[in-house]
């Protein structure tokens, strides 16, 4: 990721205020959203797989919800941002919020994030796509035909429509092959996986399932650990939980956590910034250490042995147990 501080739009260090200048409807309630500076300048680049946590409205208790998406566009100096988003009708809100919005509303976003870079040294690039987890494959895609690399995409989704097929046919010709059910994608995996040129790294996003049952067959086949990356779409679908108290030891203040916001969003709410990047529980960042109560580990990140031991947790989205929890802030 590359963070200029001149960017238009910057509002701080950590932030951008952007317009939304285009908005599209893509298939099965997939919105993709257009978005640029107030003048139209350059945006800050990325790194191909980084996203974008926009602020999307308040909670039922006015507190800021904010929602990490991936970007889609062109990578270098873009003058614009593109994130698809899919309507989550049993979600918290925040992508219902992204699909009523007006063309010409502003959005604060915070700069793009990377945790699903691709790895520069690889000699392929496997890219492999479940559903909506094709936005940050795309973006990967795009960049290797840019930079003439070699790679493949395997994209496989359900029903009659597929975000982004369109355009990843022209990316990609024949390095693209679609699948319309697992069992076709599994059918052609096993193979591929044992023909792949030496250094190949893989990448794979989209339901948690998949990606376990590709990482699984991988890793039978004989792939090192570190040649295997994922990006998970974890925090969607969470229950909103039961309200519970938070307590700062370091500072002796206490804060309420409402049903459906996360201790994160509560911190953040009164001033205390904790690291952050995924805000789903995925890359780790946002890990905080518990002094005392027990916590409802709701995280993709932890070990076994990690959430076992109780004395660390995923801010942005596990929970207390109980009616309280003391932190070591």
């Amino acid at each position: 990721m590359t963070a200029t501080t001149d960017a238009p739009g910057v509002t701080d260090t950590k932030s951008l205020t952007l317009v939304l200048t285009e908005a599209t409807m893509l298939c099965g309630g997939v919105r993709s959203l257009r978005l640029e500076s107030a003048d139209g300048s350059t945006l800050p680049s990325f790194t191909p797989g980084s996203h974008l946590v926009l602020d999307c409205g308040t909670t039922p208790q006015g507190m800021p919800r904010r929602n990490s998406y991936s970007m889609t566009g062109p990578e270098l100096e873009p003058d614009h941002y593109c994130v698809s988003v899919q309507l989550d009708r049993g979600g918290r809100g925040g992508s219902r919020w992204i699909h009523d919005l007006e063309i010409g509303t502003s959005i604060r976003t915070s700069r793009p994030r990377s945790v699903f870079a691709p790895v520069l040294t690889a000699r392929h690039h496997l890219l492999i796509a479940g559903g909506i987890g094709v936005t940050p494959i795309l973006s990967h895609a795009r960049a290797a035909a840019q930079w003439g690399r070699s790679f493949t995409v395997l994209y496989v989704w359900r029903g009659t429509d597929a975000a982004h097929l369109a355009e990843l046919r022209e990316l990609c010709g024949s390095r693209l092959h679609v699948f319309s059910s697992r069992q076709e994608l599994w059918a052609h995996l096993g193979p591929a996986l044992l023909k792949q040129p030496l250094g190949t790294h893989l990448y794979t996003c989209g339901p948690s399932a998949m990606i376990d049952a590709v990482e699984g067959a991988a890793k039978a086949a004989g792939w090192p650990s570190a040649r295997i990356h994922y990006e998970r779409f974890g925090g969607v679908g969470l229950d909103p939980g039961q309200p519970f108290t938070v307590a700062l030891r370091g500072s002796g203040q206490e804060f309420d956590v409402p049903s459906g916001t996360s201790v994160l969003e509560t911190l953040e709410q009164h001033g205390i910034t904790i690291p952050n990047l995924c805000r789903q529980g995925v890359c780790g960042e946002c890990r905080i250490p518990v002094a005392d109560g027990s916590v409802a580990h709701r995280d993709l990140y932890l070990t076994d042995e990690e959430k076992s031991r109780g004395t660390s947790m995923m801010a942005c989205v596990s929970r207390a147990e109980g009616s309280r929890l003391e932190l070591n802030l």
